[in-house]
């Protein structure tokens, strides 16, 4: 029953009715990534889509398939031998909004105090 209602009322979570139903009417199973997430696409091939394993985090989409889910090859990765590239790095979640986010130093989120002024400036004033 929970399932059934975040599919009617969410769309952040894996997919919807009316995701489901268009899957099913029109979609045909290309392949699965290593995160779980299942790729589709049109039988007459014109649109692709993808149904998240959990939350809709488009960061997770691999590199072989953010290419064929963009048209930019046609071949999925499961058709052929992909292996990522030497200047890929493996995949790391987008963590903005989290408390993994990256702060650099000085951010008033991080726990260290702030640089002190060293007074190697002098602040400009409109009129000098």
């Amino acid at each position: 029953m929970k399932q059934f209602l975040l599919e009617i009322f969410t769309w952040w979570n894996s997919r919807t009715m009316g995701t489901r139903f268009f899957t099913w009417r029109k979609g045909e199973f290309v392949g699965e990534d290593q995160f779980g997430n299942k790729y589709y696409r049109e039988r007459n091939g014109k649109k692709r889509w993808v149904i998240y394993n959990g939350l809709a985090e488009a960061s997770m989409i691999p590199p072989g398939w953010h290419g064929w889910m963009h048209h930019r090859v046609d071949v999925a990765p499961v058709d052929e031998t992909y292996e990522a590239k030497s200047w890929q790095a493996p995949h790391k979640p987008n963590l903005t909004g989290t408390g993994g986010a990256y702060r650099p130093q000085g951010s008033i989120l991080t726990p260290e105090n702030r640089p002190t002024v060293t007074g190697d400036y002098s602040a400009w004033t409109p009129g000098e």
